[in-house]
């Protein structure tokens, strides 16, 4: 365990550095490592691009896949199910639907505003929020009524499909200019929170992962099963509330400012997995943590095309990382003590 965080932690710093360094723009890393310390530099440009682009989409990158990994890895252990997660369960349908509301009928925006005021990165947030909050009330009432956490991962799927043709139709009657909007919003990016805004998205991610942290000991429980959790005291419907608005939260945060990122909440958290060889949650929450930073640094460098060609969209790269490892585990990893 401490190699491996050791490893993982050596990880996210170069990628980290690598992020600031690497880009359309060429900057010596020597001007990169005095702009870090502090440092005047000549080139004014060089400063901003640093400071005011790179570091805001690093650091952003490093805290967004920390949250998605940390909700597949919740989500997987609370259904017992390899394939649970945010998109999954259409958790981010629902807040692709709140944004898609926000921005194609009431002109919302992340940019242009002040995050506070009507239309503004806030109404988007809270758009996304009660969108991923919706679907969520909806699983929790199945779940309830179903016990098969098979059949409601397929209402989840089921839920996501019809999310995504309330979206349909919103895009077929939107104005041109709020359906690019939107369009280049959900091919995901690790670009769209400023300086300004990284306080408060930090501040909301940082709330998520604390209180995730918080709910090791009873999502070690259930991984003994429902009945024997509840048996050793541990309140099952208060923790399984606590898990949804925790990955609502966090999803919702994430979802907002960088569109619906795909694979990386439902690939790390095997990676982390394969990785301890265990699924004790006082281990293998904060790897996965790790491990979703170093991962969402490593796509965001991937996006980067060399010779200046310009940027891929972030969900074109994080399906040739995550796909593998989904492949890799459902035909190796069949029978029913993947969770033990």
């Amino acid at each position: 365990m401490k190699t491996v965080c050791i490893s993982l932690v050596a990880l996210i710093v170069l990628f980290f550095f690598a992020n600031l360094v690497y880009g359309s723009v060429n900057i010596p890393i020597a001007q990169v490592i005095d702009v870090l310390s502090g440092k005047e530099i000549e080139r004014t440009a060089w400063m901003n691009i640093i400071l005011q682009s790179r570091l805001p989409q690093a650091v952003t990158a490093l805290l967004a896949g920390a949250a998605l990994a940390v909700c597949g890895l919740m989500l997987q252990t609370l259904f017992q199910n390899p394939l649970a997660g945010p998109s999954i369960l259409g958790i981010s349908d629902g807040a692709n639907l709140g944004v898609a509301l926000v921005m194609l009928y009431f002109g919302g925006s992340l940019d242009g505003y002040a995050w506070w005021a009507p239309g503004g990165s806030m109404s988007v947030i809270i758009a996304a929020f009660g969108g991923a909050l919706m679907i969520l009330s909806v699983i929790v009432y199945f779940s309830t009524r179903v016990k098969s956490n098979v059949l409601v991962l397929i209402i989840g799927m089921m839920i996501g499909y019809l999310t995504s043709s309330a979206i349909s139709i919103l895009n077929s009657i939107a104005p041109a200019e709020s359906l690019r909007s939107f369009v280049m919003w959900g091919m995901g990016s690790f670009s769209g929170v400023s300086l300004n805004q990284l306080p408060v998205f930090s501040a909301v991610v940082v709330l998520g992962l604390v209180l995730s942290i918080l709910l090791i000991k009873p999502l070690n429980l259930l991984l003994l099963g429902a009945r024997y959790a509840a048996n050793l005291g541990v309140n099952i419907n208060r923790t399984r509330i606590l898990i949804f608005l925790c990955t609502g939260l966090l999803t919702a945060i994430v979802t907002a400012f960088c569109g619906p990122i795909s694979f990386i909440g439902l690939a790390v958290p095997h990676v982390a997995r394969l990785a301890l060889g265990t699924s004790n949650q006082t281990f293998l929450l904060p790897a996965t943590l790790l491990t979703g930073s170093a991962v969402a640094l490593l796509c965001n460098l991937m996006t980067i095309l060399p010779f200046d060609r310009g940027l891929l969209p972030l969900n074109a790269v994080t399906p040739l990382l995550g796909a593998p490892v989904i492949i890799y585990v459902i035909v190796s990893r069949r029978n029913s003590n993947y969770f033990n």
